[in-house]
């Protein structure tokens, strides 16, 4: 895997202060995407063990409510499986976080992946320029839903995340 940078106390992507990997590669290519750059996923730099340890230093934080996956995209071919290990890693050791994805893709194709068991929120969907919404909280246009995905892997429908 591969990615672009590691942000720390974000607000904007997710509830709370989170840090956020923005990983390389998506196969989406959304229409005035905020991140072009994070497409190719070739670019950006190896996704190393000492990143994960800078990762790992910031969820050891007690004000920091989470982590947060987005690119690129972290479901794209190239970055699901580590992703998945990674989750699951940070849910077992950080099990009071949470941890959110944002994705492209929508939840009747992602819903099944392993993934999902380690995940809080998910907010998927393309990004679609025509239901572009500045007003809208953690996504940029109204098809996109943000997911609670423990209740909605228990109840088998989607439930949104409030």
């Amino acid at each position: 895997m591969r990615y672009h940078n590691i942000t720390k106390d974000d607000m904007l992507n997710g509830d709370g202060l989170r840090v956020v990997l923005w990983v390389a590669g998506c196969s989406h290519r959304c229409k005035e995407c905020q991140n072009p750059v994070t497409w190719d996923p070739k670019g950006g730099v190896p996704f190393e063990e000492k990143d994960k340890e800078e990762i790992f230093a910031e969820l050891e934080k007690s004000y920091i409510s989470g982590i947060t996956f987005s690119g690129g995209d972290p479901l794209y071919e190239g970055n699901v499986v580590e992703v998945t290990a990674l989750a699951k890693e940070i849910k077992e050791k950080f099990p009071q976080k949470t941890i959110w994805l944002y994705t492209g893709f929508n939840w009747d194709e992602i819903e099944y992946l392993p993934v999902t068991r380690y995940l809080d929120v998910v907010v998927d969907g393309e990004f679609e320029i025509a239901k572009r919404d500045v007003g809208l909280q953690w996504k940029g246009s109204s098809n996109q839903r943000v997911i609670d995905v423990p209740a909605t892997l228990k109840n088998r429908k989607i439930v949104l995340h409030a």
